[in-house]
């Protein structure tokens, strides 16, 4: 029981990924606010079902749990969520911002509405939840913020311009909110997942290599992605901020960080002439090759 007496906030909790922490960290004894506001993959509609299902099944395991129905793509809706893991359980330690929708769409056909339902839920949801729950975790100096990432951000997707720049922003995010808090035993980490959810089902699967990145992923269970969110969320995570984690299968990846990899220096500066006599010859044999085959993270799961 590894997270007793803590309150966790899940959001996008009653689907995949998020019902499989909720799950879990209930399980180790976190009462839990399962939020979700019953959407669809692209954010239409909205149904109670799904985050009141999640919560009858901690309860019938005999763990604590409330439903919040909130969307988390406004500063008020970041609020009520918080607030009702505060109303229901007295305080709030851990936050899971894992709530997202997908509007995927071509750099050159991309709406304004694409753009901003997409960064709204994603990137502005985070902050939003995280926003609301930050004083308390600082009155009461101990908190954990764990949010999900993407290599959509990390790594670049076709068609998926709104939500890398979305999952990308929340690295971002996850770093300073780690510096920040950190004086207030506050962590702030990723995760970024590999697992088979409702929403990776509307990967388009036009072409053989599209249809084995799906194959593959099909095998990937959002439950593996639960343990490194509950272990995140405990006492003995407490030096584990600012990083960015992945999780495939039975497979945890550390990924690295943005660093400088090589420097040229001249002592008269650069001209347009110079750097084109340089760039080739030195700079340009550092460059990451741009993965337009997908293959980054093509090879065979150890599941």
């Amino acid at each position: 029981m590894m997270l007793k007496g803590k309150v966790a906030v899940v959001t996008g909790a009653g689907r995949g990924i998020g019902r499989e922490v909720a799950l879990l960290m209930a399980r180790h004894g976190a009462r839990v606010v399962v939020n979700d506001y019953g959407g669809s993959e692209a954010g239409t509609g909205g149904s109670a079902k799904p985050a009141d299902e999640v919560v009858d099944e901690i309860r019938r395991d005999g763990g604590e749990a409330v439903a919040s129905h909130h969307s988390v793509a406004s500063m008020a809706g970041g609020q009520a969520i918080v607030g009702t893991a505060v109303e229901a359980f007295g305080r709030v330690d851990v936050v899971v911002n894992n709530a997202g929708i997908l509007r995927d769409r071509m750099i050159f056909n991309m709406t304004e509405e694409e753009w901003d339902a997409v960064i709204d839920t994603h990137l502005k949801g985070t902050f939003a939840v995280t926003r609301a729950a930050a004083p308390i975790f600082r009155e009461q100096k101990w908190g954990r913020v764990i949010n999900m990432t993407s290599t959509s951000g990390l790594v670049g997707n076709v068609g998926q311009a709104n939500y890398a720049a979305a999952k990308l922003g929340i690295v971002g995010l996850t770093k300073v909110t780690a510096l920040d808090m950190a004086r207030y035993n506050v962590t702030a980490n990723c995760i970024s997942p590999f697992a088979w959810t409702r929403m990776i089902g509307t990967i388009p699967t036009e072409t053989e290599a599209q249809q084995a990145r799906v194959e593959k992923i099909k095998k990937l269970s959002p439950a593996h992605i639960a343990p490194v969110a509950a272990y995140l969320a405990t006492e003995q995570a407490k030096d584990i901020t600012g990083q960015i984690l992945g999780v495939r299968g039975k497979e945890i990846m550390l990924f690295g960080h943005h660093r400088p990899i090589m420097r040229v220096h001249h002592a008269e500066g650069w001209t347009v002439e110079r750097l084109g006599e340089m760039v080739p010859g030195t700079l340009q044999h550092h460059f990451v090759p741009l993965d337009t085959s997908g293959q980054y993270f093509n090879y065979d799961p150890l599941v």
